[in-house]
């Protein structure tokens, strides 16, 4: 595996205490079975939000709302544009920012990431891309002109779930959205203009920045 299941409890084991509300939308995504970013993984992209202090934030992927809330604790100056499709987790992330007073930080779009994209304005200093796997080229494509000079762009779930490593093990209904990450690292890897290092916690996360 890419991470051994002790290794990650262990990680879990050191992480400090949760806020309130962040147990209370752990809780919910479990309960409605909303796919999140695993606590550690988590822990690691908010500890890169204080180092960078990104002024301005875009997230790819809402679901309902956790990630943008955890982004935005971390570093609460910035602002984040964050963007979902399915509309019954675009209302959700809108009910849980708004209860925590974050919607003059926080702003949601609902729409299709391959069209909302090319609308915005403006720099971000830090891209997240945590949406449909098989469109994580295209993502990047869209979102890296968006990107000021100095920015990074983070891609979740670039091991998922340890497939891209051994293909084979992967289920029927898995083998095509292995190949396809396993294509996106390759490409991002060899990307002329970004230079990229995987970190091989909870789902696998790509760290991309311009090559100077």
């Amino acid at each position: 595996m890419y991470l051994k299941e002790e290794m990650n409890n262990y990680l879990v084991e050191l992480l400090p205490d949760s806020e309130k509300w962040m147990e209370d939308l752990e809780a919910k995504a479990t309960r409605d079975n909303v796919p999140i970013m695993d606590a550690v993984s988590m822990q690691f992209v908010t500890q890169l939000i204080r180092m960078y202090q990104p002024s301005r934030i875009l997230e790819v992927g809402t679901a309902i709302g956790y990630s943008a809330l955890r982004m935005l604790s971390a570093h609460p100056e910035a602002s984040i544009v964050t963007i979902e499709r399915d509309e019954a987790r675009y209302n959700q992330a809108l009910e849980e920012i708004r209860k925590n007073g974050k919607d003059n930080s926080i702003q949601v779009i609902l729409g299709d990431a391959l069209e909302e994209i090319s609308k915005l304005d403006g720099k971000f200093d830090f891209i997240f891309i945590d949406a449909a796997k098989g469109q994580y080229k295209r993502f990047f494509e869209l979102a890296s002109p968006l990107l000021s000079s100095k920015g990074v762009i983070l891609s979740d779930n670039v091991l998922f779930r340890g497939f891209v490593a051994e293909p084979e093990t992967a289920s029927k209904r898995h083998k095509k959205m292995v190949e396809k990450i396993r294509d996106y690292n390759k490409w991002l890897m060899q990307h002329p203009n970004f230079t990229t290092s995987i970190v091989p916690i909870g789902d696998g996360v790509a760290i991309s920045i311009r090559k100077p």
